[in-house]
């Protein structure tokens, strides 16, 4: 756990090492199947390794790309620059680097391989709705999500699942135009050899999905419960919250998808299902009603100290 002024969370810790710990012994099965079904050893280096390497050191360089997202100097943005040096400061934590997404998605996330690397991007579309105190509480949120280093875990964990998804559909696109054709020395077919990376590797995609949306979802709580205490000001996190969740509704469908796949880093999610049901079960974030009654309890606990 990071040496900072954010509150500790032994569960989390526990967590991330368990997440860790089971995506690494899938990853090792992954390896071996991938080569034991007739996947060449040396094209399973390849792929792994080189998806490995694009995630770990490229992860937040895509993730601005993707949203469309640019740096900002002090002397561009000072009032999000002062509002992320006092956090930091709050914190006792190195400050990261701070980019602005030129969107009407209210949003925020986090993102980044190492402490060095970590950005901390706002929306416009989040500024514009929200005020100072309330976007000071969702940038804490994403602070201690740097802090706590859940950030770098959920890049770590979400390689084993690109890798998975990626050999499914090379898998099936394969084993169409490879038809039915023999292999080598009687050996089985390359449709069949394909088909069968396909089923291991869609078995290891839900296994590594399952595990890193349990993770994903114990982050945001303990995330919003970090915030709340450094901040002391869990009501400006509600109510930021409740602006953000509300206003989703009025964005274009289209542009939500656009910015879906980075759910698992985003302050809230862009497309969710509502109530209890298998979607919510499988989504990044819990729901809502529950981050908005945790941070209820804490402000009557914080109200009753003081």
């Amino acid at each position: 756990m990071a040496r900072d002024r954010f509150i500790p969370d032994r569960g989390l810790t526990t967590r991330m090492a368990v997440t860790m710990t089971l995506l690494g012994v899938v990853y090792v099965a992954f390896v071996i199947a991938l080569v034991w079904v007739g996947m060449p050893w040396w094209l399973v280096i390849l792929v792994v390794a080189g998806f490995a390497v694009v995630q770990y050191f490229a992860s937040d360089r895509i993730a601005m790309v993707a949203m469309g997202a640019h740096e900002v100097t002090p002397r561009q943005e000072p009032e999000l620059h002062a509002i992320v040096d006092r956090l930091c400061a709050m914190a006792d934590m190195p400050k990261p680097r701070v980019a602005v997404a030129r969107t009407d998605v209210p949003n925020a996330f986090a993102t980044g391989h190492s402490r060095k690397s970590t950005v901390v991007c706002v929306t416009t579309g989040l500024r514009r709705r929200l005020d100072n105190v309330e976007l000071e509480a969702v940038i804490a949120h994403e602070l201690s999500h740097v802090a706590h280093r859940d950030v770098t875990v959920m890049t770590i964990a979400g390689f084993l699942g690109i890798v998975a998804g990626f050999l499914v559909q090379a898998g099936v696109r394969f084993a169409f135009i490879a038809g039915g054709g023999r292999g080598r020395e009687g050996g089985p077919a390359p449709a069949v050899v394909a088909l069968l990376v396909v089923a291991v590797s869609a078995v290891v995609w839900v296994l590594s999905f399952l595990l890193t949306r349990m993770l994903s979802r114990y982050r945001e709580l303990s995330a919003d419960r970090a915030a709340a205490h450094l901040t002391a000001r869990p009501s400006a996190l509600g109510s930021a919250l409740t602006k953000i969740t509300g206003d989703m509704a009025r964005i274009p469908t289209r542009d939500l998808r656009q910015v879906e796949p980075f759910n698992a880093f985003f302050f809230t999610p862009a497309l969710s299902g509502e109530g209890f049901s298998l979607s919510s079960l499988l989504s990044t974030h819990p729901p809502v009603e529950q981050r908005l009654s945790q941070l209820a309890e804490i402000s009557r606990r914080l109200g009753r100290e003081g």
